[in-house]
């Protein structure tokens, strides 16, 4: 983990509540999955937020508009720093992922999955995709997965569960009702775990959760959890 200072390039809106935010800098990720932690001017807490793509010059974020602290962040503009603690947390393990992985994201928890894809295309796997929204508006991403040349579906309201396969191996990520719904109908898989984070690297133990192996921090230890670890 470092803290470093990164320069804003880019800061759009790109569906109803949820901004894009390129910046220029090497964040240092080694796995899709990892996240960063944001200081904001004038707010004590970091902002964590999912990393949807990276290189050794930029780093892509998805935010989604949830408070005073989100939307002071919406209204920075290219040119502005930003402080940044990165990488944090351990992502998803693609040495675990078999030849064909279902990705099944919800909301603000698809950017995660669209670095796994492009990491699991440079390895020659070839996942499936599955994306659910609460209706049109919110719709981010989907033609970018698409332009992969991946296969995706879309489920509008309901439950992405909905028009999901049975007895796939699945890589997830969004809200915890959706993890487990999906959990259940899944073959084995790892799961992304949302938590309200006080520090971002385990030293303050406020995402603490109870897995079959203990107590484990969603910072520090996940925020990818193996389905085995899962007590759902």
């Amino acid at each position: 983990m470092n803290e470093k200072s990164f320069t804003i390039l880019n800061n759009r809106p790109i569906a109803r509540s949820v901004f894009e935010l390129t910046l220029l800098g090497d964040a240092g990720i080694s796995a899709p999955g990892q996240f960063v932690d944001i200081r904001l001017p004038g707010f004590f807490l970091r902002r964590p937020v999912s990393v949807a793509d990276w290189t050794e010059e930029q780093l892509v974020l998805i935010y989604k508009l949830v408070g005073d602290g989100t939307r002071a962040l919406s209204l920075m503009e290219p040119g502005d720093h930003l402080d940044l603690l990165t990488p944090l947390g351990n992502g998803y393990d693609l040495s675990r992922m078999p030849e064909d992985p279902l990705l099944v994201g919800g909301g603000i928890g698809i950017p995660p999955l669209y670095g796994l894809a492009k990491t699991l295309l440079g390895q020659g796997k070839r996942p499936d995709v599955l994306l659910g929204f609460n209706d049109p508006q919110e719709y981010f991403y989907i033609g970018k997965f698409r332009a992969l040349g991946l296969t995706v579906k879309v489920k509008t309201g309901g439950y992405v569960t909905e028009i999901m396969p049975a007895g796939r191996y699945v890589a997830s990520c969004g809200p915890t009702a959706m993890l487990r719904a999906v959990r259940a109908m899944a073959a084995d898989g790892q799961f992304s775990l949302e938590a309200r984070m006080g520090c971002g690297f385990g030293a303050c133990m406020g995402c603490s959760l109870e897995t079959k192996t203990g107590s484990r921090r969603v910072c520090k230890d996940g925020p990818v959890f193996e389905s085995e670890e899962l007590l759902w």
